[in-house]
């Protein structure tokens, strides 16, 4: 294992926290690790998407705000690499969230694929794909 995948496997659990933060309303951690440089892109769960690096972060913040302590996160990396200032990882992301305006956790399974490059010799997420997972059944390896 190269020294470029240790990085990018210790930047992983920067990552995780990030998002732990972000499900407890603290958007500021993910706002570190986030692009600064165009191009970046966001697709939502929603269906919909944003575009541009200073955009991408504003949606970030503005979707954080729905979110309050006592949420939980955690990632399920299926796969994960980096190959010089590119790396990504696909896989799930599970949660149970605690929404502004809602009594009881809510849980949020989704399907991930983040993308990032080095900026300044710092990984940054320029690339969120996030759509529901709906279903639990795994396909039959072949």
């Amino acid at each position: 294992m190269s020294d470029e995948t240790e990085d990018f496997e210790e930047f992983i659990k920067r990552r995780e926290q990030a998002a732990q933060a972000y499900v407890s309303g603290d958007p500021h951690p993910l706002d570190e690790i986030s692009a600064r440089k165009n191009p970046a892109t966001f697709f939502s769960p929603g269906g919909d998407y944003t575009e541009g690096a200073r955009k991408v972060s504003e949606r970030y913040e503005k979707d954080a705000a729905s979110f309050e302590t006592g949420s939980e996160t955690h990632f399920e990396i299926l796969q994960m690499d980096s190959s010089g200032d590119l790396a990504y990882w696909v896989g799930l992301q599970k949660a149970n969230v605690r929404l502004k305006g809602k009594d009881k956790p809510v849980p949020f399974n989704l399907r991930i694929t983040e993308i990032f490059r080095r900026e300044n010799g710092e990984w940054k997420l320029i690339q969120r794909h996030a759509d529901e997972l709906k279903t639990e059944d795994k396909d039959e390896k072949k």
